[in-house]
């Protein structure tokens, strides 16, 4: 890797991941550990989430094609190293994330691969009232505990 080329993208547009089942297998455990080290850089690195987050679903049977998909992070990475977000301390800041839903991009299942991650981000990054809460309580299907 060291001598490898940086990528501009941490995914190209047109790689479209699959179960790829006639592909050549690779170590699991070795691919499971790449895969934990870019988890762990995405509290400082949240551009490499969606493409983290495709590859992780192939972790049971991975194939040289997630493989080769996860160097290409890598590659991303090594050309980004002085990028990064810097959260302060004691200080009040907004933090505004956008998504753009590509329903039919997942060729398994034809499921959204991004979702509604802009509520779920709202609901940790900004003290919400009483009522909004409970409206995306009841939207996510998530479940209130404090009553």
């Amino acid at each position: 890797m060291e001598d490898s080329t940086p990528a501009k993208t941490p995914m190209a547009t047109t790689t479209k991941l699959d179960q790829d089942e006639s592909g050549k297998k690779v170590d699991i455990t070795h691919y499971r550990g790449m895969i934990g080290s870019l988890l762990y850089l995405t509290a400082s690195c949240p551009d490499i989430m969606f493409a983290i987050c495709l590859c992780v679903r192939f972790q049971a049977d991975p194939k040289e094609s997630h493989l080769i998909a996860v160097k290409r992070i890598f590659r991303y990475l090594k050309g980004t190293l002085n990028l990064g977000i810097w959260y302060p301390k004691d200080t009040g800041f907004d933090l505004i994330g956008y998504t753009d839903s590509d329903y039919a991009s997942c060729k398994i299942d034809q499921k959204s691969t991004s979702g509604s991650s802009d509520q779920i981000t709202y609901i940790f990054i900004k003290p919400l009232d009483e009522a909004t809460f409970s409206k995306l309580v009841s939207e996510l299907g998530m479940l209130n505990l404090s009553t």
